[in-house]
């Protein structure tokens, strides 16, 4: 008799099915393989979604700051997203039945983190050609990584060290410091991607304590708050109806980026899917080039290359690391 591994957990922290013990023969592990593939490529279809729809608010937040200061596209789209959570309480009975905060600390610190994180984003989108913003962000889980050894006591080997190390090399490479100095515009992106990759640490107490709808509703409410002051004199609206429909669309590609990023997740293996991922960047250096005539240069080419193969790495390790301790009998 083998014990099958427990299956991929819900955000909240519950098994998808429950481990069983059942004697695996040679067509029950053909079987589980062809599973494993048909929830991979469900996984990957996805993620595509999310790639779209990250891109298309990546697209959104530039076109609005041409007429609307960063900080108010946060507030506001933090706005629009809670009136939608307060809206679909009522018809969702079963989403109010799982808001809860046993741990408000941790709720709150990790939203400070992800509308500090949103505002240093927004404002990079705003101002940087928006395929270096968008190498820049990929840092967040080599970041993550670095973290996690304090936070939740992981060991970091030396494959994924160097990883790390080489994904900071990536970094110095776009920023190119010269005699001029760092440009502060990619300092705000490089801190966007700290201050998120603490919010991804903190998730997983928050998620396995509360859920993942309580630890989404939370961080859309504390960063409306924190953006009421810090939009304090850019207070504005959009004025043309195109401009609305940019936001409208920022608003749903939001919502449809976190759900189907949760969906992938689910279904997939991170090493299969972190290939999937760095389309976005495809996707928003294309788009930058339709839309605004930008041209990624050289040096964020090559970081970019660094970037995404030190990020890979690190998922591919982090994947095996994580099938070995699911292996191990409990």
């Amino acid at each position: 008799m083998t014990r099958v591994p427990p299956s991929p957990r819900l955000p909240d922290g519950g098994p998808l099915i429950e481990p069983v013990d059942v004697a695996i023969g040679p067509a029950a592990a053909g079987a589980a393989g062809a599973a494993t593939e048909r929830n991979n490529l469900r996984a990957m279809l996805w993620l595509l979604l999310s790639v779209v729809a990250s891109s298309a608010m990546t697209v959104a937040v530039r076109g609005l700051s041409d007429t609307i200061d960063s900080r108010m596209i946060v507030l506001l789209r933090a706005g629009a997203t809670l009136a939608l959570i307060l809206m679909a309480l009522p018809l969702l009975p079963g989403i109010r039945a799982r808001l809860r905060v046993t741990r408000p600390g941790l709720h709150l610190l990790r939203g400070l983190l992800i509308g500090l994180s949103t505002h240093l984003g927004f404002y990079t989108l705003s101002v940087l050609p928006l395929a270096t913003a968008t190498v820049l962000f990929f840092t967040a889980p080599i970041f993550a990584t670095l973290l996690a050894m304090p936070v939740h006591g992981e060991r970091v080997g030396p494959v994924r060290l160097s990883a790390v190390a080489a994904g900071f090399l990536g970094a110095v490479v776009i920023l190119r410091p010269g005699v001029d100095g760092l440009d502060p515009c990619m300092i705000a992106a490089l801190g966007s991607s700290v201050l998120f990759a603490g919010a991804l640490t903190l998730s997983r107490g928050v998620a396995a304590v509360d859920g993942a709808v309580s630890a989404f509703a939370s961080s859309v409410l504390v960063t409306f708050l924190l953006s009421v002051p810090l939009a304090w004199g850019v207070y504005d609206l959009p004025g043309t109806s195109l401009a609305w429909l940019v936001l409208a669309i920022l608003v749903i590609a939001g919502g449809m980026r976190g759900y189907a990023d949760i969906r992938a997740y689910q279904m997939g293996e991170a090493a299969v899917l972190a290939p999937v991922a760095f389309l976005r960047l495809v996707v928003v250096a294309a788009a930058g080039f339709i839309f605004f005539g930008e041209v990624p240069d050289g040096p964020t080419l090559v970081g970019a290359a660094i970037i995404v193969t030190a990020t890979l790495v690190i998922t591919h390790r982090e994947s095996r690391a994580g099938r070995r301790k699911a292996k191990t009998p409990d």
